[in-house]
């Protein structure tokens, strides 16, 4: 029991050790930002990052310090998760979307449709079909236990109805988009794409840096894309970084 339990002290503080030091190198990227030092910030945070740490501060600040540093594909991928975790973020969404009005070329844009669903979370979405459901069953109950009550309750039974069925479709629309699709965001200043999955393969048409664009297949260490124009090509990994699609 006893060696149990030292087994989870030990966790716990190692857990708080990483902690610390997780706050600490984002104190010290965020220095390095404040003193202008954009390239260097960039590098401390996709630092962390690679450890594993994530939240929207953190990938707000990589976004913004790469972007100062020039690289906008790396910006505009950073911003994109951070608005997973905070859609609803105004300055969030606002530096994402000049960082988007950069983009040279053909890129991907979102409706109106896709930015209003993407104001909330899958998590968010799941909760909110749920508590209408919730509210769905509840009030059927009612109407089933107090039967000359039904009248009254008949409208807020059709309202709840409507709303669950809306709720559940946009929710699994979000959720087909999240698991379903990629978007391959370009962090190259220059990429060709090519007709096949190798490096001999013939050159296709060019990419800018910053570039959205739909995955369509993946193979060994290549991504075929789609750009809004409807062309097709392959990039290599090293050339994009892919994300869920919303």
């Amino acid at each position: 029991m006893k060696s149990w339990l030292s087994i989870l002290l030990a966790v716990a503080w190692a857990g708080k050790l990483l902690a610390a030091d997780v706050a600490a190198d984002f104190t010290a990227a965020n220095k390095l930002y404040s003193e202008g030092k954009f390239a260097a910030a960039a590098a401390a945070y996709d630092a962390l990052l690679k450890t594993g740490a994530q939240s929207p501060a953190l990938l707000f600040n990589a976004g913004n310090a790469a972007f100062k540093a020039g690289h906008l594909g790396q910006a505009i991928a950073a911003y994109r998760r951070a608005e997973l975790l905070a859609p609803r973020d105004a300055e969030l969404r606002a530096n994402l979307a000049f960082a988007r009005n950069q983009v040279q070329g053909a890129t991907l844009r979102e409706s109106r449709w896709l930015n209003w669903i993407n104001t909330l979370t899958l998590n968010e979405g799941a909760l909110l079909t749920a508590l209408f459901l919730w509210a769905l069953l509840a009030l059927l109950a009612l109407r089933q236990l107090q039967p000359a009550l039904a009248p009254k309750l008949r409208p807020a039974t059709r309202l709840a109805a409507a709303l669950t069925v809306f709720s559940g479709a946009v929710l699994a629309w979000q959720a087909a988009n999240h698991f379903n699709t990629s978007v391959a965001v370009v962090t190259s200043a220059d990429a060709t794409t090519r007709s096949g999955p190798f490096a001999e393969a013939q050159n296709g048409f060019a990419v800018r840096d910053g570039a959205e664009l739909k995955v369509l297949d993946r193979h060994d260490d290549w991504v075929q894309v789609v750009n809004s124009n409807g062309k097709i090509g392959w990039l290599s990994w090293k050339q994009v970084e892919v994300l869920p699609g919303a």
